[in-house]
């Protein structure tokens, strides 16, 4: 079962996105009043190569969307899953139905963000993987400022907004 979610999905407008079982990202926020949250520069051989998003990825048949994600992160950044709370899950892509044109794809994918905090309240030691050409604990403000990968950043002002409300003091 393990890697059973590798593969392709079908999308809108005859294209395919990856993870046949759907696919998850944790945006990891550390900090309260100077918010920063881990970015992953993707290698240029990835799809939407040498952009920036969230590490992520690929969901097993056998993982919740939260075990996913941090499976993902662990895999890309080498933060281990006992160091991050989980706070949220938001579907931020999808669910596209399956092609009939095309049944060789998996049907039915979703993107699900993970959004999660440092237990230190601090930034981690990460350590980038082959898919990554940097991973960098960036300030929520300037996020924008990067290449983002371009579904990530036609969700970023929707996540961005629900990051106020979950770290405001309470």
């Amino acid at each position: 079962m393990k890697g059973d979610g590798d593969g392709w999905a079908a999308a809108p407008n005859g294209g395919a996105v990856w993870g046949k079982n759907g696919a998850a990202g944790l945006l990891l926020v550390a900090g309260e009043s100077t918010c920063t949250m881990l970015m992953q520069h993707r290698a240029p051989w990835t799809n939407n190569g040498d952009t920036w998003a969230l590490p992520g990825g690929a969901r097993d048949s056998h993982e919740t969307i939260a075990e996913s994600a941090l499976r993902e992160s662990f895999e890309e950044t080498g933060i281990l899953p006992e160091q991050v709370e989980v706070l949220e899950s938001i579907v931020t892509a999808g669910p596209f139905p399956a092609d009939p044109e095309r049944p060789e794809l998996a049907g039915d994918w979703t993107y699900t963000t993970v959004i999660a905090r440092t237990l230190s309240g601090n930034p981690l030691e990460t350590t980038a993987n082959e898919e990554s050409l940097e991973l960098r604990w960036v300030n929520i403000n300037e996020v924008e400022n990067l290449p983002l990968m371009p579904a990530f950043a036609k969700v970023w002002p929707e996540l961005k907004e629900r990051l106020g409300q979950l770290t405001a003091p309470h």
